[in-house]
């Protein structure tokens, strides 16, 4: 069932069954290495869907099909040769407009960045072609990154594969979207406020946002031009300290398996970590695992939809065999929320320039909103003595979470108290602004204090997806995704392309 103001050509349609482009990335990983399908079969029924839908959906930019057709080719060579195929070996994936990819500009939709080539990789592209991924075409994104919706003067406007009218998330709409219809199997995202999770769950798909320091966020350095010629643009705190890159899949297994390619310790990094040991090698938690189903932090009310949808998580991770107890409230993640609105705002204030001089019309007004949210929790200006104790109190905040979480405990979660939201909401005023920032608690508690977290479906409702999230304690991404795995074995298969799942 799609959504009632969907137009009536829809963007995803329906395609014959097994084709290629619709087939996990496990599937495909599999086939792929028994050399039972090519590379170049792969890529050009994903060209072909690309082709189809996105023209309409525009998730992604800057889709190079000579280029990725000969990185094909290269890649079925490679395995008739019989040399060691990396974990992703011929599978596509779409990289973000904010990421640095060698040839491509990162334009982080931008206008005055549309020249702006990388002359290399960041780590996590690295990390991806060295275990045989293919890149794909670049996922559309807010200008700078910085809205849960994603649109820019550059590139145009993202659609939501279910529902045109409502945001396909932000600030890895487009990855989000791309993946949802098809376009690609894999791709990377990051996250620093929900931007991850936030459109995987707009779009019905899984996002993972790993632990900080897990998957190197090391990039070429960024150069600006001073009076004093060019210098190194130096980010702040809560880039290293909050910010993550990771992935979304179409299903949990295919999340996986990305994940732990792009799992590269660095030391480049200022919280890049030595070695990942796998979870095989840690003890395992005895007994059942514990989840605390934790439906709000008593600021706002749920959509019962998204009750409906965290009811439904719960059982199926019941039904599998782990531990409930229900929370009305957490006041530990109000804080981590409450701090974000404080930590973030405040160290993106002295982009504010930049944003002025070269932002379009949406970011500026979406940042005035952003402020002025904030603004009612923290004041206009916030002391330099109150920004000290905001990170002082995060680092308790830290402690307290893992010493509640462990390595056998998981929170269960909404992913927003909302349903996706309408199409620029955050320009819809200062009342509809204020209503967003307490809606998006559980996207933004998580960044601010470092811990992994996925998003997956639950259900459908009125043709719109709705899912759930789930927080584990720092590097236990497979717990989390277990977990996930519960959930989704319990839950009909949600597409765009299908009726699959019905009315929620």
């Amino acid at each position: 069932m799609r959504h009632p103001d969907t137009p009536a050509q829809p963007a995803a349609k329906p395609a014959p069954s097994g084709e290629l482009w619709q087939r996990p990335a496990t599937e495909l990983a599999a086939a792929l290495r028994k050399r039972d399908i090519s590379a170049v079969d792969v890529v050009r029924s994903c060209l072909g869907r690309i082709e189809e839908v996105n023209p309409e959906l525009n998730a992604l930019v800057d889709v190079r099909p000579d280029a990725a057709l000969r990185a094909a080719r290269r890649a079925d060579e490679q395995a008739a040769a019989g040399a060691e195929l990396g974990a992703l070996h011929g599978i596509p994936v779409s990289i973000k407009i904010n990421t640095e990819q060698r040839g491509h500009a990162t334009t982080n939709g931008v206008t005055a960045f549309a020249h702006n080539i990388a002359e290399g990789d960041a780590a996590c592209v690295t990390a991806l072609r060295d275990a045989g991924a293919i890149p794909l075409g670049r996922s559309n994104a807010p200008a700078f990154s910085l809205r849960w919706f994603s649109t820019n003067d550059l590139h145009g406007r993202t659609l939501n594969p279910w529902g045109h009218s409502r945001t396909p998330g932000g600030s890895s709409g487009g990855a989000a979207a791309s993946l949802a219809a098809g376009m690609t199997p894999l791709a990377q995202g990051n996250d620093i406020g929900g931007s991850i999770r936030f459109p995987a769950a707009c779009c019905g798909v899984v996002g993972v946002r790993p632990t900080v320091g897990r998957v190197s966020d090391w990039g070429p350095p960024a150069r600006v031009d001073t009076p004093h010629g060019p210098r190194e643009l130096d980010f702040p705190p809560t880039v290293h300290s909050c910010a993550v890159q990771g992935p979304l899949a179409r299903t949990v297994a295919d999340a996986r398996l990305i994940l732990h390619a792009m799992s590269t310790p660095d030391l480049r990094t200022p919280h890049g970590v030595p070695v990942l040991p796998a979870r095989t090698e840690q003890p395992r938690p005895t007994g059942p695992l514990k989840v605390a189903v934790v439906r709000g932090i008593g600021t706002v009310k749920n959509h019962p939809a998204v009750d409906r949808a965290l009811t439904e998580a719960a059982a199926h991770l019941e039904d599998a065999g782990y531990e409930l107890d229900e929370r009305d409230d957490m006041p530990l993640l109000a804080e981590a929320s409450r701090l974000w609105s404080l930590l973030i705002t405040e160290d993106t204030r002295s982009l504010l320039p930049v944003v002025d001089q070269l932002g379009d019309d949406a970011i500026r007004t979406a940042l005035a909103g952003h402020f002025a949210a904030a603004a009612t929790l923290w004041g206009e200006q916030p002391s330099l003595q109150t920004y000290i104790d905001g990170w002082a109190r995060r680092a308790t905040l830290i402690t307290r979470l893992q010493e509640l979480l462990g390595s056998d405990r998981l929170l269960l979660t909404p992913v927003c108290a909302e349903p996706p939201f309408e199409q620029d909401a955050d320009l819809a005023g200062q009342e509809r602004v204020f209503a967003l920032f307490p809606a998006m608690w559980p996207m933004t508690a998580v960044p601010i204090l470092g811990f992994p977290a996925v998003t997956l479906p639950v259900t459908l409702h009125d043709g719109l997806p709705i899912g759930a999230q789930l927080i584990g304690g720092r590097f236990e991404e497979d717990l989390l995704l277990d977990a996930a795995q519960a959930i989704e074995d319990r839950t009909p298969a949600l597409h765009p392309w299908t009726s699959a799942g019905g009315d929620g």
